[in-house]
């Protein structure tokens, strides 16, 4: 099948969940065309079954704000007649899943049909997509798709809540791909972060405000009170000056590297023993997931999907978002003695198999197939 899927090509957990599903889809034999302003950022390598297509956005004085949607949907057109594109998968409902409408509708003036299939992966929904002024388009673009999934059970939940949604959601979850996870690495230099007695603890984000990056640190700063420790934090985003700060303030500094975006999470995860994500909001917990595809333990709160991926007493420990004294004792339970963290860091990585792509992918697949069969009715059932 020759599949257009939309996303953002960033570091976030949509456009990560995107690339490695179209790479996976290439793998069986289905040909992949990506669409969006620049490469995605796990997407290395190009080949026959695999295409990238950006979308210029000319600028004009007259336009504020460069009309992003408006060169997205024409280029989708294009791209779907160039190549004889049969379905579209848009990675978030704005303004991917509006474009993706815009789309279909040039599309069917020249008696063109190509279903779309829109997955909800959760900011399009929990933060952005419930404003007042965005509200309305987001509706009509999930009621307008010919299929909606969401990536968690909660996250479905939330979106029926929130709007008046007439379509039916099913729920495919994020994953990984096992294969590409390794016990350790031998060119995997423990040293290099911390001393022989040192717990190596991890948290990895966009650091944004409902990432709660302060809890983070005020988590660490009380484990490593009693354990021996550091803490790695990766990533980039408008909270990481002001956990430095905080750093400085509660004089741990020197026990906290920063080392911004990366492309190697699973080298960086190799050497960790703890991951925190102590987060105000969570759609799934895809970075949790990747933690125990590592054999890393999860620290977390209660909160969205979550609790769907990290098992309480099993693979780490929930508490309420903002209790970090218990989240700080949880830790410490994990971290104090290596049986309790060994037993810890298998049951993480045997829970983490339920999601491997090779589980995940032929529901998307049937999926596909359902909506391509389906693809001149008025609706999906």
């Amino acid at each position: 099948m020759k599949i257009a899927i939309v996303c953002y090509p960033t570091f976030g957990g949509s456009g990560v969940v995107a690339t490695e599903l179209g790479i996976a889809l290439a793998n069986r034999g289905h040909e992949i065309h990506f669409v969006t302003y620049q490469q995605p950022v796990r997407l290395e390598l190009l080949n026959n079954r695999i295409h990238f297509h950006e979308v210029n956005v000319p600028e004009y004085p007259l336009f504020h704000y460069q009309p992003y949607e408006l060169a997205l949907s024409s280029k989708l057109v294009d791209t779907i007649k160039l190549y004889g594109i049969e379905l579209l998968h848009v990675h978030y409902a704005i303004p991917h899943a509006y474009a993706g409408y815009m789309a279909k509708k040039m599309l069917e003036e020249e008696n063109i049909h190509v279903p779309m299939i829109t997955t909800l992966h959760g900011t399009d929904i929990t933060l952005v997509g419930k404003h007042p002024f965005y509200k309305p388009a987001v509706t009509f673009s999930i009621n307008q798709s010919d299929v909606v999934t969401s990536v968690s059970e909660s996250l479905k939940q939330q979106t029926l809540g929130l709007f008046a949604i007439k379509k039916e959601i099913e729920v495919v979850p994020n994953f990984i791909d096992k294969n590409k996870y390794k016990a350790s690495f031998t060119d995997c230099q423990r040293s290099i972060m911390a001393h022989d007695d040192e717990r190596i603890i991890t948290h990895i984000s966009n650091f944004r405000k409902v990432k709660r990056i302060p809890d983070v640190i005020r988590i660490f700063e009380r484990i490593q009170r009693k354990i021996s420790a550091k803490l790695i934090m990766v990533g980039e985003g408008p909270e990481k000056v002001g956990a430095e700060e905080l750093c400085d303030k509660l004089g741990i500094s020197e026990k906290v590297i920063f080392l911004g975006n990366s492309n190697e999470i699973d080298r960086i995860l190799c050497f960790s023993d703890l991951f925190l994500l102590p987060s105000e909001s969570e759609s799934f917990g895809l970075a949790a997931l990747e933690a125990m595809a590592n054999r890393v333990p999860v620290i977390s709160s209660n909160t969205g999907g979550v609790p769907e991926v990290n098992q309480q007493g099993v693979t780490g420990f929930l508490s309420d978002v903002g209790n970090i004294d218990e989240m700080a004792d949880n830790a410490m339970r994990i971290l104090g003695d290596d049986k309790t963290l060994d037993q810890f860091k298998e049951n993480a990585y045997q829970a983490s198999l339920q999601f491997d792509i090779l589980k995940v992918l032929p529901l998307y697949e049937a999926i596909y197939e359902k909506a391509y069969k389906s693809r001149f009715k008025e609706s999906y059932s």
